[in-house]
């Protein structure tokens, strides 16, 4: 993504720690909070990836390709999990933005300086701007669902030795992580 080193170093951080936080999240996990947690993985060390700032690592042009081959796999799968009646829409929706942003990277025409060539249309293409209406809608109701909330204290909650859920499993930090990648995704959207 192009823009300024700085946002770029801390998107990639914001998305690599992410990614680190779902593989921790993946070991004390089962089912389908597991696979949950498998693809918000790739997803962060994907977003980090594509989001190094481009004077310190220039992706060859087949790399984009690569970066589509993937994530077009994930959406592939996502698109399975959500016929088998999995509640991945959101992944599938995510890999779809994703090869989305690495076809719009491979092509000079229609990457991220359009509105600087000569004769270029202005203004922002459907799918960009669909994707960005879908996570502005993302954010703001994860957001609305982290606000805290007058907890019941139960046992559990209460303290004490072994109460309470461990720290990966902590729903709330794991809406965290997705609002988090939500942002990044907003971010790397608008720099298209």
């Amino acid at each position: 993504m192009h823009g300024p080193a700085l946002s770029g170093w801390l998107m990639v951080a914001l998305c690599a720690a992410t990614g680190v936080y779902c593989l921790l999240r993946m070991r004390v996990c089962a089912g389908e909070e597991r696979r949950a947690a498998g693809g918000e993985a790739v997803m962060g060390f994907g977003m980090a990836s594509m989001a190094l700032p481009a004077a310190v690592l220039t992706p060859p042009a087949w790399g984009w390709a690569v970066y589509a081959a993937v994530f077009g796999g994930a959406a592939l799968h996502g698109l399975l999990t959500v016929r088998r009646g999995g509640h991945h829409l959101h992944h599938l929706i995510g890999s779809l933005a994703m090869v989305y942003m690495a076809v719009a990277m491979a092509s000079p025409a229609t990457g991220a300086h359009t509105g600087h060539t000569p004769g270029a249309t202005s203004g922002i293409p459907v799918v960009t701007g669909g994707l960005l209406l879908y996570y502005m809608v993302y954010v703001l109701h994860a957001g609305a669902r982290l606000v805290p909330v007058a907890a019941v204290r139960t046992a559990a909650t209460a303290g004490g030795p072994g109460a309470g859920p461990a720290w990966a499993t902590r729903p709330e930090l794991a809406l965290a992580c997705r609002l988090s990648m939500a942002l990044a995704m907003l971010a790397m959207l608008v720099t298209l």
